[in-house]
């Protein structure tokens, strides 16, 4: 079920300038597919899907895998422009975006595999960045800070 719901979210992708989650939602039930959207989350992360902007301005979901996305291009881009303020506390790093562009933030980040990052979770506007320590949260938040400058 999960891997003919894989490729069916890459057919989906591949057809139509998909710019939501719902929107994925919608067009897998159309096609008889039921997932909620914590389901879509997982299969966004498991399929490694970013968003990126396309020639009208708007973002997009595409497979970062097949359409050969260079990643960190893609994240920066998508960071730069998304993300409004970045900071620490503890071993967490918080990240704030514009309203509903965290779970592709999130997804991005997730994405470039970073080792000091243990786990992350996203909302609508918010993401949780569980590092191993405090001195990891603090490096990869200074980091994430400088695509803000860019």
């Amino acid at each position: 079920m999960k891997s003919g719901r894989h490729e069916k979210i890459l057919e989906i992708i591949s057809e139509y300038p998909v710019e939501t989650q719902d929107e994925i939602i919608s067009r897998l039930k159309e096609a008889g597919y039921k997932a909620t959207q914590a389901t879509i989350s997982r299969d966004i992360k498991d399929l490694r899907l970013v968003k990126t902007l396309g020639s009208d301005g708007k973002y997009r979901y595409t497979s970062a895998d097949k359409h050969g996305v260079d990643l960190r291009s893609g994240f920066a881009q998508l960071f730069g422009s998304s993300v409004v303020s970045v900071d620490s506390a503890q071993n967490i790093s918080v990240i704030k975006t514009l309203s509903g562009m965290a779970n592709a933030v999130c997804a991005s980040l997730d994405s470039m595999e970073n080792s000091a990052i243990v786990g992350t979770i996203a909302g609508d506007d918010t993401i949780f960045v569980a590092c191993r320590d405090s001195e990891s949260a603090a490096a990869l938040s200074e980091s994430l800070k400088q695509y803000l400058r860019r």
